[in-house]
């Protein structure tokens, strides 16, 4: 690749990463793909701090990644559930990228007890 002299390469890659470019972000657009929407599920799921999910929460809102939309549960306030827009769903590929590295790459470096024990039985 050629190096700049004039500061940062602008890529979409650059543009992609300053939206979705962060751990919990990414995790809140898996949990959404799996059909988790409401706040409580996508914090259990993700294990996000209650106020750093509300941030990326937001912050992939304002992006136009996902929508909030209104739900009632008989008697409760209303509250709102999370779906991806149109450019959301285009980042499907892109989690199941993630996933097959990690599967590769980034898998535990030992196997999971039961497999441990069934090896040297």
């Amino acid at each position: 690749m050629q190096e700049s002299s004039d500061g940062p390469r602008a890529c979409p890659i650059a543009r992609t990463l300053e939206v979705v470019g962060e751990r919990w972000s990414l995790l809140v657009i898996r949990e959404i793909t799996l059909g988790v929407h409401r706040f409580e599920g996508i914090r259990a799921g993700t294990g996000a701090p209650r106020a750093v999910l509300v941030e990326r929460l937001r912050a992939l809102e304002r992006a136009g990644v996902l929508e909030r939309q209104p739900y009632q549960e008989a008697g409760a306030r209303s509250r709102h559930e999370y779906r991806l827009t149109s450019s959301g769903r285009d980042l499907a590929p892109v989690l199941l990228a993630l996933r097959r590295w990690g599967e590769r790459h980034a898998a535990p470096t030992r196997p999971p007890a039961a497999d441990r024990g069934a090896a040297s039985g």
